[in-house]
């Protein structure tokens, strides 16, 4: 229970353009108030407040989330920042506010209250090293990179089908490649590609390594065939032209991407515990970095397992009202955690011979493949938090031997497999 008494407790409603606060010193009245949200104000108050309490400490809280005001309250080391979910102030605020009004002075008010009333139940906030902090950083910024990728390509393939979809066979399934961009900044449309003598077609395929020659001779015959969808050039002129737009954006943010994945790996080699996870199945150089962040190195923050089980998403919910039972997983969770425990379940299938043995058994007994890698994911942080517990590397063999020991169904289907 968090019993330990603060100079002053201050809550703050972060807003893009105005901040709400309400603040506590002492015994006082409350004050409230608004600020603009500049970083020049939020510094300035802060440190006003710093000299108004001296040396001492002060409990602040405000909604947990991507802001950057939380970046800007950690560098004043006597906060100590309570983080709130917003689903918490949210219903907080609605228990007694039944109309739905909603202000930031109010909302700001709440907050207080949260600090003021449950501060036990909250978890101040505390940084990781600056060496996890950077990997986390780094590899949040390659996901929405790539997820980035993935919108545009898509864009570009559904443009490609109302004029050119040829052009989709003959760069290959792989979307957004150095091929592809290239292929269709060359040949924007179907009339230019006929117009191409077939030597310089395959001098342009093997200049980007693609080499096979039944491939080039099919792709050679596709286009020999080929019939334009439609000659309506009141169509095909814009569609070339968004068509262009994409390929555009798409080339720089894949040299990007190249460059984070090799900030990734260097930040990764560099970190003092990344042989905790470089090892393990299927966690390649995309994954381990990604399970690094997931883990940090505060083995407080995780006490047991299932604590990082349940924040992560993974473990499931039991609700029990009378005779009924629903089990259910969670609704709120970090969703790229989550996504890394299972992307790199089932990663592992095809690695790891308990991990593949494990899927086979549950897909056997009915479960659907996604409650399967999720199943696994849940075996597989049990394992990897003792390992990281206890620094120890992921072992193979001992974890086999242990299964045995432990006379694991899974043994019978090991041996099988």
């Amino acid at each position: 229970m968090n019993t330990e008494n603060y100079a002053a407790l201050v809550a703050l409603d972060w807003g893009e353009t105005e901040h709400a606060f309400a603040t506590q010193v002492g015994e006082s009245p409350v004050e409230t108030g608004t600020m603009p949200a500049t970083p020049e104000t939020l510094h300035g108050w802060l440190e006003e407040l710093h000299k108004r309490v001296g040396a001492h400490r002060v409990a602040i809280a405000l909604e947990g989330g991507k802001s950057a005001v939380i970046h800007a309250l950690t560098s004043h080391p006597w906060l100590v920042i309570y983080p709130v979910h917003p689903a918490t102030s949210e219903r907080f605020r609605k228990a007694f506010t039944p109309s739905g009004a909603k202000d930031d002075v109010p909302d700001a008010l709440v907050l207080l209250d949260i600090l003021r009333q449950q501060r036990n139940k909250l978890r101040p906030l505390r940084l990781d090293s600056p060496e996890t902090r950077k990997v986390a950083g780094l590899v949040a910024a390659r996901r929405r990179a790539v997820d980035q990728r993935t919108r545009l390509a898509c864009e570009l393939g559904s443009t490609l089908k109302t004029y050119y979809p040829q052009a989709l066979e003959l760069c290959g399934r792989e979307p957004a490649t150095a091929l592809e961009l290239d292929f269709l900044t060359r040949w924007p449309e179907l009339r230019s590609l006929k117009a191409a003598r077939p030597a310089t077609l395959l001098a342009f395929y093997a200049a980007h390594n693609s080499r096979r020659p039944d491939v080039l001779e099919e792709r050679l015959a596709i286009i020999a065939q080929a019939r334009a969808l439609t000659e309506d050039r009141a169509v095909i002129e814009p569609a070339v032209l968004q068509v262009k737009m994409l390929v555009d954006i798409l080339r720089p943010l894949q040299r990007n991407i190249a460059l984070i994945e090799q900030s990734i790996a260097e930040a990764f080699a560099a970190h003092p515990e990344a042989t905790l996870f470089q090892g393990l199945p299927g966690a390649g150089a995309t994954t381990a970095p990604r399970l690094l962040a997931a883990f940090g190195t505060d083995r407080s923050r995780y006490p047991d397992a299932c604590s990082l089980q349940k924040y992560a998403g993974i473990a499931p919910v039991k609700e029990k009202s009378g005779r009924q039972l629903w089990i259910h997983w969670r609704w709120n969770a970090p969703k790229f955690l989550r996504q890394t425990f299972v992307e790199w379940a089932g990663q592992s299938v095809p690695k790891c011979a308990w991990a593949k043995a494990y899927y086979q058994q549950q897909r056997a007994a009915g479960k659907h493949h996604q409650a399967t890698l999720r199943a696994l994911a849940f075996k597989w942080i049990r394992i990897l938090w003792r390992c990281w517990q206890d620094r120890v590397p992921y072992d193979e063999a001992r974890y086999l031997a242990s299964l045995r020991q432990q006379n694991s169904p899974l043994c019978t289907r090991l041996a099988i497999t």
